[in-house]
Protein backbone atom coordinates (compact mmCIF):
# COMPACT_ATOMS: atom_id res chain seq x y z
CA UNK A 1 0.00 0.00 0.00
CA UNK A 2 1.46 3.48 -1.18
CA UNK A 3 -0.23 6.02 1.82
CA UNK A 4 1.85 8.00 4.01
CA UNK A 5 0.97 10.19 6.66
CA UNK A 6 2.56 12.68 8.69
CA UNK A 7 2.17 15.22 11.67
CA UNK A 8 4.41 18.61 11.55
CA UNK A 9 4.61 21.02 14.06
CA UNK A 10 6.53 24.43 14.82
CA UNK A 11 6.13 27.60 16.36
CA UNK A 12 4.68 29.10 13.30
CA UNK A 13 2.51 25.84 12.01
CA UNK A 14 0.78 22.79 13.06
CA UNK A 15 0.11 20.49 9.73
CA UNK A 16 -1.21 16.86 9.28
CA UNK A 17 -0.80 15.26 6.05
CA UNK A 18 -2.32 12.02 4.50
CA UNK A 19 -1.51 10.40 1.36
CA UNK A 20 -2.50 7.54 -0.39
CA UNK A 21 -0.66 7.81 -4.13
CA UNK A 22 -3.49 5.15 -5.59
CA UNK A 23 -6.11 6.94 -4.38
CA UNK A 24 -9.38 8.60 -6.52
CA UNK A 25 -8.38 12.01 -6.21
CA UNK A 26 -10.10 12.67 -2.81
CA UNK A 27 -8.92 15.75 -1.25
CA UNK A 28 -9.58 16.92 2.27
CA UNK A 29 -7.91 20.31 2.29
CA UNK A 30 -8.35 23.03 5.70
CA UNK A 31 -5.25 25.37 5.50
CA UNK A 32 -7.20 28.77 6.77
CA UNK A 33 -6.07 29.88 2.94
CA UNK A 34 -8.70 29.53 0.64
CA UNK A 35 -7.05 30.02 -2.67
CA UNK A 36 -4.23 27.26 -1.45
CA UNK A 37 -6.92 24.96 -0.55
CA UNK A 38 -8.14 25.59 -3.99
CA UNK A 39 -4.72 24.51 -5.43
CA UNK A 40 -4.35 21.64 -3.65
CA UNK A 41 -7.50 20.22 -4.30
CA UNK A 42 -6.45 20.27 -8.24
CA UNK A 43 -2.97 18.28 -6.96
CA UNK A 44 -5.37 16.12 -5.04
CA UNK A 45 -8.06 16.28 -8.10
CA UNK A 46 -5.96 15.79 -11.36
CA UNK A 47 -3.30 13.74 -9.70
CA UNK A 48 -5.63 10.50 -8.56
CA UNK A 49 -4.35 11.37 -4.92
CA UNK A 50 -5.94 10.78 -2.34
CA UNK A 51 -4.87 14.00 0.19
CA UNK A 52 -5.57 15.20 3.29
CA UNK A 53 -4.29 18.54 4.64
CA UNK A 54 -5.02 19.87 7.87
CA UNK A 55 -3.00 22.85 8.57
CA UNK A 56 -3.10 25.72 11.43
CA UNK A 57 -0.51 28.44 11.01
CA UNK A 58 0.34 32.23 11.59
CA UNK A 59 -2.03 33.86 9.15
CA UNK A 60 -1.85 37.20 11.37
CA UNK A 61 0.96 37.10 9.62
CA UNK A 62 0.78 36.07 6.31
CA UNK A 63 0.32 33.02 4.17
CA UNK A 64 3.67 32.37 3.88
CA UNK A 65 4.97 29.47 6.68
CA UNK A 66 1.20 27.73 6.47
CA UNK A 67 2.14 27.43 2.40
CA UNK A 68 5.85 26.32 2.75
CA UNK A 69 5.30 24.09 5.29
CA UNK A 70 2.82 22.00 3.57
CA UNK A 71 4.77 21.97 0.84
CA UNK A 72 7.52 20.47 3.04
CA UNK A 73 5.12 18.03 4.84
CA UNK A 74 3.60 16.77 1.52
CA UNK A 75 6.80 16.43 0.41
CA UNK A 76 7.95 14.19 3.02
CA UNK A 77 4.66 11.99 2.75
CA UNK A 78 4.97 11.73 -0.76
CA UNK A 79 8.75 10.21 -0.42
CA UNK A 80 8.24 8.12 2.00
CA UNK A 81 4.71 6.97 -0.09
CA UNK A 82 6.99 5.63 -3.38
CA UNK A 83 9.12 3.46 -0.72
CA UNK A 84 11.75 1.60 -2.86
CA UNK A 85 10.73 2.74 -5.93
CA UNK A 86 11.11 -0.70 -7.52
CA UNK A 87 8.61 -0.76 -10.48
CA UNK A 88 8.29 3.16 -10.33
CA UNK A 89 7.86 4.93 -13.93
CA UNK A 90 10.32 7.41 -12.27
CA UNK A 91 9.49 10.36 -15.27
CA UNK A 92 6.21 12.54 -15.85
CA UNK A 93 5.31 15.01 -17.99
CA UNK A 94 2.16 17.09 -18.16
CA UNK A 95 0.95 20.25 -20.51
CA UNK A 96 -2.21 21.68 -19.90
CA UNK A 97 -4.24 24.75 -21.31
CA UNK A 98 -6.22 26.74 -18.97
CA UNK A 99 -8.22 29.02 -21.46
CA UNK A 100 -5.22 31.25 -22.38
CA UNK A 101 -3.01 29.60 -19.98
CA UNK A 102 -0.33 27.19 -21.13
CA UNK A 103 1.78 25.39 -18.25
CA UNK A 104 4.22 22.75 -18.49
CA UNK A 105 5.56 20.89 -15.55
CA UNK A 106 8.49 17.39 -16.20
CA UNK A 107 9.19 15.61 -12.86
CA UNK A 108 12.20 13.11 -11.81
CA UNK A 109 12.03 10.66 -8.80
CA UNK A 110 15.21 11.06 -9.21
CA UNK A 111 16.34 11.23 -5.10
CA UNK A 112 18.42 14.33 -6.34
CA UNK A 113 16.02 17.84 -5.38
CA UNK A 114 16.01 20.39 -7.68
CA UNK A 115 13.35 22.85 -9.03
CA UNK A 116 13.14 25.29 -11.87
CA UNK A 117 10.87 27.36 -11.97
CA UNK A 118 9.73 29.75 -15.04
CA UNK A 119 6.51 31.39 -14.12
CA UNK A 120 6.40 35.17 -14.69
CA UNK A 121 2.99 35.92 -13.19
CA UNK A 122 0.84 38.75 -14.73
CA UNK A 123 -0.20 39.76 -11.49
CA UNK A 124 1.08 39.63 -7.75
CA UNK A 125 -1.55 38.32 -6.03
CA UNK A 126 -4.83 36.77 -6.40
CA UNK A 127 -7.24 37.79 -3.64
CA UNK A 128 -4.83 38.44 -0.40
CA UNK A 129 -2.80 34.98 -1.85
CA UNK A 130 0.67 35.96 -2.90
CA UNK A 131 2.02 34.74 -6.16
CA UNK A 132 4.88 34.06 -5.07
CA UNK A 133 3.92 31.55 -2.88
CA UNK A 134 3.14 29.13 -5.65
CA UNK A 135 6.94 29.00 -6.28
CA UNK A 136 7.73 28.62 -2.25
CA UNK A 137 5.27 25.48 -2.39
CA UNK A 138 6.79 23.90 -5.15
CA UNK A 139 10.60 24.54 -3.89
CA UNK A 140 9.32 23.02 -0.13
CA UNK A 141 7.44 19.52 -2.32
CA UNK A 142 10.53 19.32 -3.99
CA UNK A 143 13.66 19.31 -2.06
CA UNK A 144 11.46 16.97 0.76
CA UNK A 145 9.98 14.87 -1.86
CA UNK A 146 13.73 14.43 -3.09
CA UNK A 147 12.43 15.03 -7.01
CA UNK A 148 13.51 16.91 -9.53
CA UNK A 149 10.62 19.03 -11.63
CA UNK A 150 10.87 21.47 -14.10
CA UNK A 151 7.84 24.29 -13.99
CA UNK A 152 7.60 26.36 -17.20
CA UNK A 153 4.61 28.96 -17.82
CA UNK A 154 4.35 29.22 -21.59
CA UNK A 155 1.53 31.58 -21.17
CA UNK A 156 -0.72 33.80 -19.32
CA UNK A 157 -2.67 36.62 -18.70
CA UNK A 158 -4.69 36.04 -15.96
CA UNK A 159 -2.72 35.16 -12.23
CA UNK A 160 -5.38 32.46 -10.87
CA UNK A 161 -5.72 30.57 -14.16
CA UNK A 162 -1.87 30.69 -14.78
CA UNK A 163 -1.27 29.51 -11.03
CA UNK A 164 -4.14 26.55 -11.50
CA UNK A 165 -2.81 25.92 -14.58
CA UNK A 166 0.69 25.21 -12.44
CA UNK A 167 -1.07 22.92 -10.34
CA UNK A 168 -2.65 20.97 -12.31
CA UNK A 169 0.05 19.90 -14.33
CA UNK A 170 2.15 19.51 -11.47
CA UNK A 171 -0.84 16.75 -10.67
CA UNK A 172 -0.88 15.25 -14.18
CA UNK A 173 3.03 14.86 -14.44
CA UNK A 174 3.27 13.18 -10.43
CA UNK A 175 0.16 11.07 -11.72
CA UNK A 176 2.46 10.02 -14.51
CA UNK A 177 5.52 9.81 -12.51
CA UNK A 178 4.49 7.39 -9.48
CA UNK A 179 2.78 5.20 -11.93
CA UNK A 180 3.95 1.65 -11.43
CA UNK A 181 5.12 0.15 -14.73
CA UNK A 182 4.69 -3.98 -14.37
CA UNK A 183 7.59 -4.02 -17.29
CA UNK A 184 10.40 -2.18 -14.72
CA UNK A 185 11.81 -4.74 -13.26
CA UNK A 186 13.37 -3.15 -9.72
CA UNK A 187 14.92 0.53 -9.40
CA UNK A 188 14.87 2.53 -12.48
CA UNK A 189 18.13 3.37 -12.54
CA UNK A 190 21.20 2.67 -14.09
CA UNK A 191 22.65 2.86 -11.05
CA UNK A 192 20.33 -0.13 -9.07
CA UNK A 193 19.21 2.76 -6.86
CA UNK A 194 17.85 6.30 -7.02
CA UNK A 195 20.18 9.15 -4.77
CA UNK A 196 19.23 9.47 -1.54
Amino acid sequence: MRKAELRRETNETSIEVALDLDGEGRPDISTGVGFFDHMLTHLAKHGLFDITVHAKGDLHIDAHHTVEDVGIALGKVFLQAIGDAKGLTRFGHAVVPMDEVLAEATVDFSGRPYLVYNAEMPQATVGDFDAELAEEFFRAFAVNARITLHINLRCARNTHHAIEGLYKAVARALRQAVALDPRVKGVPSTKGMLET
